[in-house]
């Protein structure tokens, strides 16, 4: 009797803060045959940064380095236990750590999780947009992140080190993890308003837990540039990277063109 897979043509273990809502709610949305998603979540302290901020004295942008301090100590339990289920490929569902200390320390970075995976595939967030900037052959950028300045700061470096000219970041401030995944629609709007011009390529969207994957699609037409939803660069990413060739319509130029 032949054996039966489900997913014949990729698993994708997929790593997650346990806070982070956004990453699921968009994988939902890409349904392809032969292929399956599995979230494995890395433990995050409930924290508002603002109370954190009163409480402790410290700004915050010491407090969000805080934050990331305690995802790095908690992200290989999560890949222990998502690579036992022979999953074929790894993609991050967090983003500021794969811009941070700008191009050295996303190479760092991506250098710490292969010690835990072995010989599988990675996807980051930062390579992912990377790679799909370059589809679009674009040079002048905006961004928006929910991060507060230091975030932005460092995604502002990653970009310009790669010789991007980024004309905005535009950083939300969002209060804290949970709080990214409760961003307004008209919030999203008005930082995408702000983040285009006619001197910009296209528009970055990082922060997983920031859903763009219903607006994005369609503002793309109004603006006519791309907009690049940092989920949907990381899905792109590691669909490519499994060999999975799919054009998926309605859900933006990225997975439509390329």
């Amino acid at each position: 009797m032949q054996n039966y897979q489900i997913a014949n043509r990729a698993q994708i273990g997929v790593v997650i803060p346990s806070t982070n809502t956004g990453v699921e709610y968009d994988l939902q949305k890409f349904h392809l045959d032969g292929v399956t998603w599995h979230p494995s979540r890395f433990w995050i302290e409930l924290r508002n940064w603002a109370d954190e901020v009163e409480t402790s004295g410290d700004d915050s942008n010491t407090v969000f380095e805080r934050f990331l301090e305690i995802m790095r100590g908690e992200i290989p339990i999560a890949l222990r236990n998502v690579i036992s289920a022979k999953v074929s490929h790894i993609m991050l569902g967090m983003s500021a750590e794969t811009f941070w200390g700008g191009v050295e320390g996303s190479v760092r970075f991506e250098e710490g999780i292969r010690e835990h995976i072995g010989d599988l595939g990675l996807t980051t967030g930062a390579e992912a947009v990377k790679q799909a900037l370059e589809c679009f052959g674009a040079r002048r950028i905006s961004v928006i992140t929910p991060y507060p300045p230091v975030g932005d700061a460092n995604v502002r470096q990653y970009f310009e080190e790669l010789g991007y000219e980024v004309e905005q970041v535009v950083g939300l401030d969002r209060p804290s993890a949970t709080a990214i995944a409760e961003t307004r629609i008209d919030e999203v709007l008005a930082a995408v308003r702000r983040a285009d011009g006619d001197n910009v390529d296209a528009i970055v969207q990082a922060g997983t837990n920031l859903s763009t994957l219903d607006l994005f699609p369609t503002l793309e037409h109004v603006l006519e540039k791309p907009l690049l939803p940092i989920n949907v660069a990381t899905v792109w990413h590691a669909l490519r990277a499994c060999g999975i060739d799919d054009k998926v319509t309605g859900r933006g130029r990225l997975m439509e063109e390329f």
